[in-house]
């Protein structure tokens, strides 16, 4: 029996590497359904797909398709992508809380949120007050990677850390 109804996992995923797979595969694993999210329009995808416009592992398309490819790992998962371009502060920042609603229409009652960044853990208790957070290495112990390491390797290097 699992720990948890419905869990969420949601980035950018620009690209999804070994590590979100890892949380993934703990949501999986601890939930009977789990929601992954990619999150487009926002203002660090923004900031990141002008300094980079030629990565092709960072286009809407090829992230879904990892994130695809990551979810048919599982049973229990599903993708879905949600627009927040429309949610933003006026200094032009995200703002997680205009996204909390799109969330909640997708996704319903949460039992469990996971990520692995322990600043995260606030928002997640004021936006889904009912969810655990399941914070998985956030010192990155297990599995020393994050996205920004997988944009600034080469392609060869990139395959290792790719989902």
């Amino acid at each position: 029996m699992k720990k948890y109804k419905v869990g969420m996992y949601g980035g950018k995923f620009m690209p999804m590497h070994k590590g979100h797979l890892k949380c993934l595969d703990m949501a999986a694993h601890e939930c009977e359904l789990v929601y992954l999210i990619m999150f487009i329009g926002g203002d660090q995808e923004e900031r990141i797909a002008r300094d980079m416009p030629d990565d092709e592992d960072l286009t809407i398309e090829n992230r879904f398709l990892q994130c695809y490819r990551a979810a048919a790992l599982y049973d229990n998962v599903v993708v879905e992508i949600i627009d927040v371009t429309k949610c933003k502060l006026p200094n032009g920042e995200e703002d997680w809380d205009a996204e909390t609603p799109l969330v909640l229409a997708r996704c319903g009652h949460l039992d469990a949120v996971y990520g692995s960044e322990p600043s995260y853990a606030p928002y997640f208790k004021r936006a889904y007050p009912d969810a655990v957070y399941r914070c998985l290495d956030p010192e990155r112990k297990e599995l020393n990677i994050s996205a920004t390491m997988v944009r600034n390797m080469n392609k060869e290097e990139r395959k290792e850390w790719m989902v």
